[in-house]
């Protein structure tokens, strides 16, 4: 069974970054895994996933304010996000697909779905909110 913990969840200014942490246990590096987020009065969305190439399917709503990275030592996830947007504010879940649903070809590209549907393993999530 996979678990994980997210932390690092803040009350931020807009302009400002944060990183976000996702501790993960029991998954297989092959997963897809991501960053997901939750906004008051709408729908769960995907933010970032990475398949196991290390391709990274960024939303275009963060394209070139957040980043996605890991570190296999410590088994956890981050998301740094910069240049943070009063529309940034959510729950941010960490989730896994150890049954490989939500891999595929996106945009050409050989990565993972932000499908919320095609995750098995989720965080409770890390609130961030835009304290403008």
């Amino acid at each position: 069974q996979v678990q994980l913990v997210e932390s690092g969840g803040d009350s931020v200014q807009s302009g400002g970054s944060l990183r976000l942490s996702c501790e993960v246990s029991g998954y297989n590096r092959n997963y897809c895994m991501g960053w997901f987020r939750h906004a008051p009065g709408k729908q769960r969305e995907g933010v970032a996933t990475v398949v196991t190439t290390g391709i990274v399917n960024y939303a275009d709503s963060v394209t070139g304010r957040f980043t996605f990275s890991r570190d296999n030592a410590k088994n956890t996830l981050y998301l740094q996000m910069n240049s943070l947007k009063p529309e940034d504010t959510a729950m941010y879940y960490c989730a896994a697909d150890p049954r490989g649903a939500a891999r595929g070809f996106y945009r050409g590209v050989y990565s993972c779905s932000h499908t919320t549907t095609a995750y098995q393993n989720w965080g409770r999530g890390t609130q961030v909110t835009d304290s403008s």
